[in-house]
């Protein structure tokens, strides 16, 4: 009977190490995989997690491992910020119409959870800031002016080594001597700069339409032509397009994607330089990756023509199609179709948001 005991003492013990090592496993390995709303409720399953959670450690590396794209802020012009979550239950914010900022503000553009928006009195401010924590900061007056409706993207890529974000924000802006110039601002330096680069033409870049791919930032323009600006030597120059106005990163590179007739196609540059080669060179600008039917079960979905703004979002595994009302999100790994939502009224301005810890 001792023995008995015995053994079953020991059996206890043996599940309850295995428990705590699989609640070790869960705590370290994936909680910093989770989106933030997900995290919000893990901190109910236990003191130990809702410390983890808590700690500054813990949301640097959360906002380093998880990047997917979460949803959408969407904005009609003068009005309030509201957020669209690709998934109710793991995505959100605990403020969508950023009433903790100062004063009303214009979203801009975002970059792996920072969001960058315009103030609409005074010189108009840029502020980063972090809709999770609703941490914010006002940048400086820049030295330009970068118009009412500014071609600006946010620059932040995620690092171990910075516990602290580190991001640009790069503003191409009309030149006195009829052309384009760029004024960057540095969080690392405090300070806006405008870089010695000026590209002539009279060409105009499509404000909502940048993009930053591997240190390069890229926009449309009016003349079906993709504008780039190197950030590393900050030279710009021009990318003959295929037709396709909705830019995005996927595995790194420049994508492109647009819906023709019932086909949606994603595009990837291969050699941005191809136009400079000789002549009858098999080297080609562009390499189709994806072309896909239209296959949706509700057929009203289908529009009667579509416009350059059909495609939303490009970037990861994902696009983001509107059609009327409808917000469609096709997965390029799964080739699944999904309905993401349905609004009365349909927003004039959407920038995608992943729902992240990081610290401004």
């Amino acid at each position: 009977m001792d023995r008995g005991k015995k053994s079953s003492k020991l059996l206890v013990n043996k599940n309850s190490k295995n428990h705590m090592d699989l609640q070790d496993i869960i705590r370290e390995s994936a909680l910093p995989f989770l989106p933030a709303k997900s995290l919000h409720r893990c901190t109910g399953v236990c003191r130990e997690w809702k410390l983890q959670i808590s700690t500054p450690f813990f949301a640097h590396n959360q906002s380093y491992s998880f990047r997917d794209v979460s949803g959408f802020f969407c904005q009609s012009p003068s009005g309030t910020p509201s957020f669209v979550s690709l998934n109710r239950m793991a995505y959100g914010v605990p403020d969508p119409s950023l009433k903790f900022l100062p004063e009303p503000v214009d979203i801009r553009c975002s970059s792996n959870g920072l969001l960058c928006c315009q103030g609409r009195t005074g010189y108009r401010a840029y502020y980063i800031c972090n809709p999770v924590t609703q941490k914010w900061k006002k940048l400086p007056e820049p030295t330009a002016n970068h118009g009412t409706d500014p071609a600006v993207v946010l620059v932040f890529e995620p690092s171990l080594l910075n516990f602290v974000a580190e991001y640009k924000l790069v503003v191409a802006f009309a030149s006195d001597l009829d052309g384009f110039e760029f004024e960057i601002y540095s969080s690392t330096d405090g300070f806006w700069r405008i870089s010695a680069e000026i590209s002539f033409g009279k060409m105009k870049l499509l404000p909502r339409t940048g993009v930053h791919v591997n240190g390069v930032v890229y926009w449309s323009s009016s003349m079906g032509r993709i504008f780039s600006f190197d950030l590393s030597c900050e030279r710009s120059t021009f990318i003959y397009n295929n037709g396709c106005s909705s830019l995005g990163a996927v595995n790194g590179k420049l994508h492109t994607a647009c819906v023709q007739g019932l086909k949606l196609s994603v595009n990837e540059l291969s050699n941005a330089y191809a136009n400079t080669m000789q002549m009858n060179s098999s080297t080609k600008t562009w390499q189709a990756k994806h072309a896909v039917t239209l296959n949706f079960p509700v057929p009203d979905l289908y529009p009667r023509s579509y416009d350059k703004e059909t495609v939303l979002f490009l970037g990861g595994d994902m696009v983001v199609m509107r059609f009327e009302k409808k917000l469609i999100s096709y997965n390029m790994k799964t080739k699944e179709f999904t309905e993401v939502f349905t609004e009365e009224d349909t927003p004039s301005r959407m920038v995608p948001y992943v729902n992240s810890l990081v610290e401004i």
